[in-house]
């Protein structure tokens, strides 16, 4: 009975790690906040060489010329605000946008690559709208200054170049009539990152203390909820590691603001797909800094330490845009090409060793087959081919296992008085008989980080999103849509999300109840009551997951299957027990009806 009990707790136990996985992993991973350092300043005359170094910061950087809202705000029409004032285009080979003339603020960028929803007539995913719009989010290069009249955030800049293209920079400048000449030239790449060269130039009579900067500013509203260990907020690479966190609720509450010690390589927004960061010149001296706002709004900022520009110099920093897709590839080409860590913002976290490997061959598979359902069920395929080998060991062992049934069940009969001596003898028969009882376990646990690895490539892996299979299933990285119990839709009610039950999961109870019926039924009747019950409940519990998480799951039953239906013809021994086992069940049943 103890061992009845232990099995029931462990069964209970797993389907509540199952149903509350989510909510209990956030437990685990506490957002950090971290304290600053102190850093030495620098200033630097147009050939790099240091000028002066000033006794105080130039400005407090609190506000860095936008002030945070007191109040909540009418929100501006989108369509409204793109069409006010002077606008200048970026038409790059995957970003579409314009930039804000007032404040110099980037502040409109959809991707041309990417679709808001399956839908092909849906419309380019949007990074970037205007401040005061429903999704404000936007970036913003300018300057503090003592004693010295700097841009501000409602600035006009005059602006020379045309279109922003791969191929063509565009210049804004603002003379602020005093001798200082502040120019921000922007250049785009083939992808993501927008570089903006900020020079101040200065004519005047003597020198001035200017301190560069820039920030991203942005709402939650539109932001993506995180999920099982996947951080949706401020996020960056501090020092020497990358620091997921605080939550935006942590640093709402926080009436500190999130400063970050050590050397700042990025710093920005991430959601699941997307992310906004700003980095700074590599040979620079900066800080960095998260803030709320109020009003769900929040800021990450890098602040260059304050420097001189004597008259009759000019001195430029230089910081690095992206705002786009988290795709894999692209962020390992920035790494590649000195940004540290940046293949590092897609957050494989524990599973990393396992899921890198996994997105890595899906990727490879889609390229060969054209199609991500045909990719994972390859996918399976090659996963089993490499355990083939563990599962003919557990197949030996479940047939050495059930040789020794009688021996074992002789064991307990004789001393089921004496607990102690029983568990004793067991395992001398065990050893004499060179049985492992836990080998059927090894498949089992291979295929639970394997399972949980493909879970979270499934979630994070843009190249997932919207990638269909056949027929319904339009999503991989989205559940299955379909739902039986009002017949796909052509019945006139929403199915509550507990039933909402479709195809895959019911496949995957089928193929799990049938793996189960291939095995040898166990001698206990409450384990066998638990495998009988466990298909359905797992069916239950995996409707809402990704439909190809099912799709692997399903494939990988169907498999299990097949190689019983193999390893049962090499041990011989397995298949009698079994068809003795239901022959003696359906005698039973019989005896029952009888009597």
């Amino acid at each position: 009975m103890d061992n009845q009990r232990n099995l029931l707790l462990a069964v209970v136990l797993c389907g509540l790690m199952l149903v509350g996985w989510e909510a209990g992993m956030s437990y685990f991973y506490p957002d950090r906040n971290v304290t600053p350092t102190e850093e030495v300043a620098a200033t630097t005359a147009p050939d790099g060489t240091p000028v002066a170094t000033p006794a105080a910061t130039a400005a407090s950087p609190a506000s860095l010329g936008d002030t945070a809202p007191t109040a909540a705000a009418q929100p501006v029409d989108l369509d409204t605000a793109l069409k006010a004032g002077e606008r200048i285009t970026i038409d790059s080979p995957e970003v579409l946008g314009t930039i804000n003339t007032v404040g110099a603020r980037l502040d409109d960028i959809t991707l041309k690559t990417h679709r808001q929803t399956v839908e092909k007539d849906s419309g380019n995913v949007r990074i970037f709208s205007p401040k005061g719009t429903d999704e404000q989010h936007y970036a913003r290069f300018g300057w503090l200054g003592e004693g010295v009249n700097v841009p501000q955030a409602d600035t006009v800049w005059q602006a020379s170049g045309g279109s922003l293209t791969q191929d063509n920079a565009v210049t804004l400048r603002h003379d602020n009539g005093e001798g200082q000449l502040f120019t921000i030239e922007f250049a785009i790449d083939e992808h993501y990152m927008i570089t903006a060269k900020q020079t101040v130039a200065n004519t005047g009579a003597g020198p001035i203390v200017v301190q560069p900067y820039g920030l991203i500013d942005r709402t939650t509203d539109n932001a993506s909820a995180g999920t099982f260990n996947v951080h949706s907020g401020p996020f960056g690479n501090f020092g020497d590691g990358i620091r997921f966190g605080p939550d935006y609720d942590e640093l709402a509450e926080d009436a500190a603001e999130g400063n970050n010690e050590g050397r700042v390589h990025w710093i920005g927004f991430t959601d699941i797909y997307w992310m906004s960061v700003l980095i700074p010149q590599d040979d620079s001296n900066t800080d960095a800094m998260f803030r709320s706002l109020g009003n769900n709004l929040f800021r990450a900022d890098v602040s260059y330490q304050p420097f001189t520009v004597a008259a009759g110099t000019q001195v430029e920093r230089t910081t690095q845009l992206f705002a786009g897709a988290k795709e894999t590839a692209v962020l390992d080409q920035y790494e590649n090409a000195g940004i540290d860590k940046f293949g590092k913002a897609v957050d494989w976290g524990w599973f990393e060793i396992i899921a890198w490997p996994i997105w890595w061959l899906l990727t490879h598979l889609f390229a060969l087959v054209g199609n991500f359902g045909l990719a994972i069920i390859g996918l399976t395929v090659l996963i089993r081919l490499v355990l083939f080998p563990i599962a003919q060991k557990q197949f030996a062992s479940m047939a050495a296992m059930k040789a020794i049934q009688p021996k074992m069940k002789a064991i307990q009969e004789r001393y089921k008085d004496d607990k102690q001596k029983q568990q004793q003898e067991i395992m001398a028969l065990y050893k004499k008989e060179k049985v492992n009882p836990l080998a059927g376990c090894l498949p089992i646990l291979i295929q639970i980080p394997i399972f949980f690895a493909l879970y979270k490539t499934l979630i994070l892996a843009i190249e997932m999103r919207h990638q269909p299979f056949v027929l319904w299933l339009k999503d991989l990285s989205a559940p299955d849509p379909a739902t039986i119990l009002n017949l796909f839709g052509y019945l006139p009610f929403d199915v509550p999300s507990l039933l909402a039950i479709g195809p895959l999961a019911i496949l995957l109870g089928v193929t799990m109840w049938l793996t189960f019926k291939m095995n040898p039924t166990a001698m206990d009747p409450i384990q066998q009551q638990i495998f009988n019950i466990m298909p359905w409940m797992l069916m239950f519990v995996m409707a809402p997951f990704a439909a190809g998480l099912l799709l692997y799951w399903v494939t990988n039953n169907v498999l299990t299957l097949a190689q019983q239906t193999y390893l049962y013809s090499k041990h011989p021994q397995l298949r009698a027990a079994a068809e003795k086992e239901k022959a003696d069940k359906a005698a039973a049943a019989a005896r029952d009806a009888k009597g």
